[in-house]
């Protein structure tokens, strides 16, 4: 044995000097592999015939495997993108695409497809997967699965909401709706209430709820969204059963006289009708009391007195909103009704929800 041990020794340095195949020949010339010498009968050691197949990883600069344009969009992509538009290319959620952002802040912009490779975590593989994605997205259906879900409905991309420049927040009481029209910039453009003398009363006429609901619709100021209170009266109270039905009839009428008849999910418009869960505002601004909402009139108080006492406070009011309701919220009063304060208090809400759940 080890004399034929020494015989294959002996051919393989000949082979390597002579540059001859003879018995042995190289299989691969383009990486490392290309020094091991590979036997030409199967009998030999299984530590000499158990050499991989020719290299097909390594084939030279990764720029010559694309076109001019499909370089130009994986470079002006890679270059341009931010952290959330990176994270949406495959392989590129996490670490990966902090680590091109950093790079070329650090370094420059990428100026070729080789140079890619340079960035931590993204070798060669990696790098041909990441530039596949770029020009062959995947589309994928949208599935919210956000925060914002839990007190949102329907269900929505966050992106449409963030997107909004204005809502109108919507309270509805035993006879009153209140609403508060508020920009993205934590303004309020109008803020009011309006009697509504059917509710409650006789026969609970459709007609007469229906007249009372669409005095309140034409005089709502024009919005991205408005956003409905959701109550959360138990449907097992039999007690408050009309109460509740009460709440539901006039919440149904607005969604219909409100929500546009194209709106639909085949048709990719989002919806402009909401709902907000009232427990979720009472959590959000420590209301809560077990499973019970306790009066906002001194949050609002509050939110009035810091838009006149700080530099940035939670929402601005104009100086004409902040005499007419200057003496509404008092400890005792219910000149400015629970309603107006509820409206207020859900629109803020939505706004910090959805900067909280978007950072």
């Amino acid at each position: 044995m080890w004399r034929f041990r020494r015989f294959v020794s002996a051919a393989v340095q000949r082979s390597q000097y002579a540059g001859q195949s003879g018995l042995f020949r190289r299989q691969c010339t383009c990486c490392w592999r290309s020094r091991v010498p590979m036997a030409g009968f199967e009998t030999l050691d299984s530590t000499l015939t158990s050499v991989s197949a020719p290299c097909k990883d390594d084939k030279g600069p990764l720029d010559a495997f694309y076109t001019s344009e499909q370089r130009d969009a994986i470079l002006h992509r890679l270059n341009t993108a931010t952290l959330a538009e990176l994270a949406v290319v495959k392989l590129l959620r996490g670490r990966k695409s902090v680590n091109i952002v950093e790079y070329r802040t650090k370094n420059g912009p990428f100026k070729t497809l080789e140079s890619v490779v340079n960035v931590p975590l993204l070798k060669h593989k990696s790098a041909v997967t990441v530039f596949n994605s770029i020009l062959n997205p995947v589309k994928k259906e949208r599935k919210v699965r956000i925060q914002l879900a839990k007190f949102i409905r329907p269900e929505i991309d966050r992106s449409w909401l963030e997107d909004a420049s204005s809502i109108v927040s919507l309270v509805c009481g035993t006879n009153k709706i209140a609403w508060t029209h508020v920009d993205r910039g934590m303004t309020v453009l109008d803020w009011q209430q309006m009697e509504c003398p059917n509710f409650l009363r006789g026969t609970y006429m459709a007609s007469a709820y229906l007249n009372d609901v669409s005095v309140v619709v034409e005089l709502l100021p024009s919005a991205d969204f408005y956003i409905i209170e959701k109550s959360s009266i138990s449907v097992q109270n039999t007690a408050l059963f009309p109460v509740m039905a009460h709440m539901r009839t006039v919440e149904a009428m607005l969604f219909a006289l409100l929500e546009p008849r194209n709106s639909s999910p085949e048709s990719n418009i989002p919806p402009r009708v909401l709902n907000m869960m009232r427990a979720a505002v009472g959590r959000h601004f420590g209301l809560m009391v077990g499973e019970s909402r306790t009066s906002g009139a001194q949050t609002v108080r509050q939110l009035m007195t810091e838009s006149v006492t700080q530099k940035l406070p939670r929402i601005n009011f104009p100086p004409e909103l902040l005499v007419k309701y200057r003496n509404s919220f008092q400890l005792g009063s219910r000149q400015g009704g629970e309603e107006l304060c509820d409206a207020l208090l859900q629109a803020v809400a939505f706004y910090e929800l959805l900067s909280e759940t978007s950072s």
